[in-house]
């Protein structure tokens, strides 16, 4: 595809000789379809090529990648890099995707953030008396790596993604990034910073590719990162060398002792932080009660929320283009036969002029809680209701990345705790959306990339 004057940026491939251009080129569009960007994309033997180049290369001193990490944060948001000052990257990002502007730059200092931390998320994972490095052990265990390359298959729905595969560099990994061909930036202008500030070039990938390219990353690489829905879930749910960060079906469990009305600014704050798109925002709030009342208050507080161009400082909604609107409004409304619109599908598209319009919340009340409709998890700010009961059980709540319960139940605390289909288990009024670095995120990567290692030295 050709590229017309407005896409006079280029993000050519970043191999392990460094910049790689190609002649096969993609034209990526903001969400009016207007260019932004063009992009090389690897060949599937460039791919190949360049996790066997990093496979054979050894890892840099512990001392050097702490060094190139800590630099490369710095880097991230300073530097102009591939043409690009921070402020003008936070700007195409939030054109390309739709996010509102602070969203998509709160994202990109996330993600410097994270890898200023990838040491500290990593040691949160050591086990007890085992080391990093084997030179600092004489008898017991050290952390061995379960390979040399991780390729990382990354989504485009926002910039924050990219905090988590830094932490493979930590552990002396080396990395090769297939970006989302939707927003392909952040990859990019990470794995440009790292390589400025001290690792080599066979360190870190860039490589923009197709889906036959994607799949050869993942086979050829050691170990692999994943992102996606749950047909990508499916689809590597049997293989131990893929990782997949899949749906994040994050839900809000409050009792009958607990007052909800105190506890409405963190439902909301669940529902519609980080404009609605992101794995750990709630998909579902259940209630032990009569849920009417609490689904139209969350319903009076979403419909507050501006309604504006996604550049907008004020803007929070995600936008898009008019036509992918009107999709996910017509699969909500497809999901939503069953239930009692508050907030109903019908009202969601936003239209802003050019093409673009943005999506504003959704709240629906259900009879019961349906574990199907309430895992239903959108592009935006969309959030099914329900009352729950003793007799419900666990079930409604299986199957989800964040269940954050208001109880003072012990018991039932105990069970959320036990069940291993609910992944991280916060008590009490704390958002869905909330992380640091020693809280582990769908598990901690380093307990996919390592093991421990029997050691003894006399």
């Amino acid at each position: 595809m050709a590229a017309g004057p407005a896409a006079a940026l280029r993000l050519d491939a970043l191999g392990p000789e460094g910049v790689y251009r190609t002649r096969a080129r993609e034209v990526v569009t903001d969400t009016g379809g207007d260019p932004v960007l063009e992009m090389s994309l690897a060949p599937r033997l460039f791919v190949t090529r360049t996790v066997a180049a990093q496979r054979r290369a050894a890892p840099l001193p512990v001392a050097e990648r702490a060094a190139a990490l800590d630099r490369a944060a710095e880097l991230f948001t300073s530097a102009t890099l591939a043409g690009l000052g921070f402020t003008d990257y936070v700007d195409l990002t939030c054109r390309i995707t739709g996010l509102p502007i602070t969203v998509a730059e709160t994202g990109a200092r996330t993600v410097a953030t994270a890898v200023a931390a990838a040491f500290d998320a990593v040691r949160a994972a050591l086990p007890a008396r085992t080391e990093l490095e084997w030179r600092h052990q004489s008898e017991g265990a050290i952390w061995a790596r379960c390979g040399e390359v991780l390729g990382v298959h990354a989504p485009g729905n926002a910039p924050g993604v990219h905090g988590l595969w830094p932490q493979a560099l930590a552990l002396g990994y080396r990395v090769a990034v297939r970006p989302s061909r939707r927003e392909p930036l952040t990859a990019h202008r990470l794995v440009s910073a790292l390589r400025a500030a001290g690792f080599r070039d066979v360190d870190a990938a860039c490589l923009p590719t197709g889906h036959s390219g994607a799949d050869d990353l993942v086979r050829a690489a050691d170990l692999a990162l994943v992102y996606g829905g749950q047909d990508v879930a499916d689809r590597y749910a049997d293989d131990p060398a893929v990782f997949v960060n899949g749906p994040g079906r994050a839900k809000i469990l409050i009792t009958a002792e607990q007052d909800w009305r105190a506890h409405l600014d963190v439902i909301v704050d669940s529902v519609a932080a980080l404009a609605g798109t992101a794995c750990v925002n709630a998909t579902a709030v259940l209630y032990e009660g009569d849920a009417r009342p609490l689904a139209r208050a969350v319903a009076e507080r979403l419909s507050a929320l501006p309604v504006l161009p996604a550049a907008d400082p004020r803007a929070v909604l995600p936008t898009s283009a008019v036509g992918n609107a009107r999709a996910v409004t017509d699969r909500l409304a497809r999901c939503a036969v069953a239930a009692e619109p508050i907030l109903g599908a019908e009202q969601v598209v936003a239209d802003l002029g050019g093409g673009v319009a943005a999506l504003r919340p959704a709240v629906h009340l259900l009879d019961s809680p349906d574990p199907v409709t309430l895992g239903t998890e959108l592009p935006f700010p969309c959030v099914w209701v329900s009352g729950w009961s003793r007799d419900n059980g666990l079930a409604p709540l299986r199957d989800s990345l964040v269940v954050t319960a208001i109880t003072a139940d012990q018991m039932l605390l105990d069970s959320l705790a036990r069940e291993p289909s609910v992944t991280n288990l916060y008590c009490g009024a704390v958002a869905t959306h909330h992380g640091a670095p020693h809280i582990p995120h769908d598990g901690f990567l380093a307990d996919f990339l390592m093991r421990n290692k029997g050691f003894v030295r006399r």
